[in-house]
């Protein structure tokens, strides 16, 4: 097939439009791989160069991503040109990642006014530096209950992406691609933006009114629109959580109807699939903040640290004060 065959009119005299991919260790190399086969693509349609990119990180040399492969990078975080945009990768571990050095040059870069891409859970790198304050963002699922505990001044979505002035930023894995599609049609058109979808057999393109998680339905695997309805409640309403019979109530069902639904469908009790959700909730954030156990069980709705501690332990067989000390010694120095 042809490069050349489809050039843009607006877009033939412009400078080639580059990209500082900021890798930070441990990202993820599906959401960075995503953005920049987008941006090849659209080079590859027009058969010209009208974007081009590097790769940056803390050392000038190498970085070792989640599935510890290894990047050889073009430099180390130094000064960045005018009109450059920023694309931060992160990955597992970003509270470690997150560095007082790459925060000190993202401020700095930052008031040049560029772009600024968060990708997977970057925008935790961002809010930490200052970035989000007042701005709506998005992060990958699992971490979006430490996100909203720690950085209250931000609007946590949780889309697959997007867009607040020029703060972008991502939820991970595949919403990389819907990102920079829409940033290609901006630049380029919706035909070119098509034309790489179609290139990576990508069908579906989403927008950022689109969630990242699948429908209740769908995890659970059960299609009865009176049990997703409290399922959605409980999740909800995690830090207070609602009485067993109000759920029934709120969908015009007696609390021993919900019962039998529960236990048709999900093998458990409302109040065990309640708590369940509770306490994953609660290990999140005893894995990804530094909140104390007192707050960590507040925030997921248990009146007192003992309660909590006896409910985590029958679930995960081990003490909340344990689990996060085998995860610090477990971190890598």
């Amino acid at each position: 097939m042809s490069n050349t065959s489809a050039i843009a009119p607006t877009a033939g005299n412009k400078a080639p439009r580059r990209f500082v991919f900021v890798l930070l260790e441990n990202f993820t190399m599906l959401s960075f791989a995503s953005a920049i086969d987008c941006l090849r693509l659209a080079n590859r349609r027009l058969g010209r160069e009208h974007y081009t990119w590097i790769l940056c990180g803390e050392d000038t040399e190498t970085v070792t991503c989640s599935t510890q492969t290894t990047i050889k990078l073009d430099v180390g975080l130094e000064e960045l040109k005018r009109d450059d945009t920023i694309v931060l990768c992160g990955g597992l571990e970003i509270q470690k990642a997150t560095t007082k050095r790459l925060l000190n040059w993202l401020r700095r870069e930052a008031r040049r006014g560029p772009p600024i891409v968060g990708l997977c859970t970057a925008a935790y790198t961002m809010a930490k530096a200052g970035l989000m304050d007042g701005k709506r963002a998005t992060i990958h699922w699992e971490n979006q209950d430490s996100f909203a505990e720690e950085f209250d001044e931000v609007e946590l979505s949780k889309a697959v992406f997007t867009i607040d002035g020029n703060r972008m930023t991502t939820a991970g894995g595949t919403s990389s691609i819907d990102l920079f599609l829409k940033l290609i049609a901006q630049d380029l058109g919706e035909d070119i933006a098509n034309w790489v979808a179609d290139q990576q057999i990508y069908n579906s393109i989403r927008t950022d009114q689109d969630t990242q998680r699948l429908s209740v339905p769908t995890r659970i695997g059960v299609r009865h629109p009176k049990l997703s309805m409290v399922i959605q409640m409980m999740e909800a309403n995690i830090e207070e959580p609602i009485s067993p019979s109000l759920l029934a109530k709120d969908v015009g069902m007696s609390t021993r109807q919900l019962e039998r639904l529960f236990r048709r469908y999900l093998n458990r009790s409302p109040k065990r699939y309640y708590m369940e959700l509770r306490l994953q909730k609660a290990r999140n954030l005893l894995m990804q903040t530094d909140m104390s156990v007192i707050n960590v069980a507040l925030a997921c709705g248990f009146a007192s640290p003992s309660h909590f501690s006896k409910c985590y332990r029958a679930h995960y067989e081990t003490t909340p004060y344990r689990e996060r000390g085998s995860q610090s010694a477990q971190a890598p120095a």
